[in-house]
């Protein structure tokens, strides 16, 4: 019993100082405002599905869409590099806000598409390793663009945020504890020398 109790406050301390150190790092890198928000040439989009298990539609996705939308009309980014799984062949993150963003008038020659966005850490490391960019700008909701962030800041790189809109508390209440977690989880993969499951061959950003 004494055991478990400690073990829950060592949990505790974790999720506390993870955040903690997240959140300090990234204040001054995420953005709210596209008048704000430096110029980039790559925005880095995150993936997530577009419809839920439900059938109804996602609005992180929808959101996020909007977000790279506003960013590359207010000409604060020149392309924008979507990172999404496509790790089954009825499921792909990254065709579908492609399809979205052309939707809404981007350009199919200003959208790159990374298909092994697996993870948040893959995106990021992808966006260096595979399509040459060391300073870019990502595109999610404010929790997740904390988190890239600080990545970002873990492996060398110059990276901003733009936030997108978030959902309600009850609606993302689920995504808001897994996060919590994924927080912990990146000093785990740092200190463990996590990599992307996939890297491959360069692919050139003009």
């Amino acid at each position: 019993m004494l055991i478990s109790f400690f073990l829950f406050l060592g949990m505790l301390g974790s999720i506390i100082l993870a955040d903690y150190l997240i959140v300090s790092k990234a204040e001054d890198s995420v953005f709210e405002n596209t008048k704000d928000i430096p110029k980039n040439k790559v925005g880095l989009l995150l993936g997530t599905r577009k419809i839920l298990p439900n059938g109804y539609q996602n609005r992180y996705f929808k959101y996020r869409i909007e977000a790279a939308v506003k960013l590359y009309r207010a000409g604060k980014i020149k392309y924008i590099l979507v990172s999404g799984d496509n790790s089954r062949k009825d499921y792909n993150e990254t065709e579908d806000m492609k399809n979205d963003l052309i939707a809404k008038g981007i350009p199919e020659s200003k959208i790159f598409m990374d298909f092994a966005g697996f993870r948040t850490l893959d995106s990021v490391v992808r966006a260096k390793e595979v399509f040459g960019q060391s300073s870019f700008t990502v595109i999610s909701q404010k929790f997740h663009n904390e988190r890239a962030v600080y990545l970002g800041y873990l492996e060398g790189m110059d990276v901003i945020a733009f936030n997108a809109k978030d959902v309600n508390k009850n609606y993302g209440l689920k995504t808001k504890v897994r996060e919590k977690l994924a927080r912990v989880k990146v000093f785990v993969d740092y200190l463990t020398g996590k990599e992307p499951k996939y890297l491959g061959k360069k692919i050139i950003i003009p």
